[in-house]
């Protein structure tokens, strides 16, 4: 019997099931592992302050440039949708040293972009080859990188439900169940990848941030909490606009790739240097928001500044997801409205809604954007958080901000 005839035959013996779960072990040890090693640069990072951001971040920046110059450019989330759509769900590893370098010092450094984009690439993209090591095709291939793609998102966020239907929401601006049949591997996926990522971050399964506890048991706090979302979707067309703009300015610098990167670092070290609450992704700082008294004036300014952050990361070659960093504005957003708003509110109605409403308006998530934030916030009540998220969701830009959502392959279209 030949090596391919072995492969084959093993196939059929092997289910489904355990495929899918092999793919989720691998995503969270691997999620795991970069958490650590991006935590030990974080640890020593957040050590340089003030005039040393202007150094740093810079130097980050031509670091960051010369790393993909080198090594390939790894792409973004469209790329990977792009890739979703039209090649069959195959992923290739060989973009993985670029981005896991990239990302890492991208972040470290201070960057205003999460880990979910590089979580999401080495973890699907490990789907598509554990599939070319059984010889599958077609659709099974598709799914097993959607399933990888699930446990990486299911690692940042803890929410395995929530990260299996992200994985397929953000795949398009409105057909979310265009690949339907991938749900149950990726939610299989998921759970085994998050169990592994717990046992090696040891960040147990508790909520990321703790919020007060959300209540809405009369009539009129679902309409607050519709206000919110639809509140975040403006935030949401504000931050598109900034980001679009910034990005067409990026397009704009000529030279050397490098040269791009390092002058993104400037910018976003005085950002820092100005206001160091929009240094780094948010998932620490999210937490701060929630808890210190900030004042309108310093809400206001948070919120501006960070979205231009946001924007110079990305457009400037950066590497990096801007979920969490988006649900670090809504935050700020959520508690700007507490202190200007009449009456009492209850604080948690006010921030979830608005992370809610911006997160789903930008990337156009909203089932899983309501999931996630029951899970992030611990504040346990999903019905009117998903209320948020689909004002968000519906108010939404007409153009997504991930233009690749937009496209469908042929109906019918043969797959690699």
């Amino acid at each position: 019997m030949t090596a391919r005839e072995l492969v084959a035959a093993g196939r059929k013996k092997t289910p489904h099931l355990v495929l899918w779960m092999i793919v989720g072990l691998a995503g969270g040890v691997f999620a795991g592992l970069y958490w650590n090693v991006l935590y030990l640069l974080l640890e020593g990072s957040q050590r340089i302050s003030g005039w040393g951001l202007l150094l740093l971040m810079p130097a980050a920046g031509l670091a960051i440039g010369w790393i993909i110059t080198r090594l390939g450019d790894p792409g973004e989330i469209s790329l990977i949708v792009d890739n979703i759509h039209f090649r069959g769900g195959r992923l290739d590893v060989r973009n993985n040293p670029s981005m896991i370098l990239s990302s890492l010092l991208s972040i470290a450094s201070g960057g205003s972009a999460g880990p979910e984009a590089p979580m999401v690439q080495v973890t699907g993209s490990f789907g598509t080859w554990f599939a070319d090591r059984l010889g599958l095709r077609g659709e099974a291939l598709r799914t097993l990188s959607i399933a990888g793609m699930a446990a990486g998102f299911t690692a940042l966020f803890g929410a395995p439900l929530g990260g299996a239907i992200f994985a397929l929401e953000i795949l398009h601006h409105q057909h979310v169940v265009e690949y339907f049949e991938a749900l149950l591997p990726a939610v299989i996926a998921s759970c085994s990848g998050y169990v592994v990522f717990a046992a090696v971050t040891h960040l147990g399964f508790g909520p990321t941030w703790v919020f007060p506890l959300l209540t809405a048991n009369e009539i009129a706090d679902f309409g607050l909490i519709l206000l919110f979302g639809f509140l975040g979707a403006a935030c949401g067309w504000l931050f598109v606009t900034v980001f679009r703009g910034i990005g067409r300015t990026f397009e704009r610098i000529p030279g050397p790739f490098f040269l791009k990167t390092g002058f993104a670092g400037l910018l976003l070290g005085t950002i820092a240097f100005v206001m160091p609450l929009t240094r780094f992704f948010g998932h620490d700082e999210v937490a701060r928001v929630v808890t210190e008294p900030l004042t309108v004036p310093a809400l206001g300014a948070l919120i501006l500044l960070k979205m231009i952050a946001i924007s110079v990361t990305i457009a400037g070659g950066w590497r990096g997801g801007i979920i969490i960093p988006l649900f670090f504005i809504g935050a700020c957003l959520g508690k700007l409205a507490i202190l200007v708003l009449p009456g009492q509110i209850n604080p948690a109605l006010a921030m979830v809604g608005v992370m809610a409403g911006i997160n789903a308006s930008v990337t156009r998530t909203p089932i899983s954007t309501a999931i996630l934030l029951a899970k992030l916030t611990g504040t346990g009540a999903l019905t009117p958080i998903l209320f948020a998220s689909l004002a968000g969701f519906l108010l939404a830009p007409r153009t997504p901000l991930i233009r690749a959502q937009l496209k469908r392959p042929p109906s019918g279209s043969p797959l690699p």
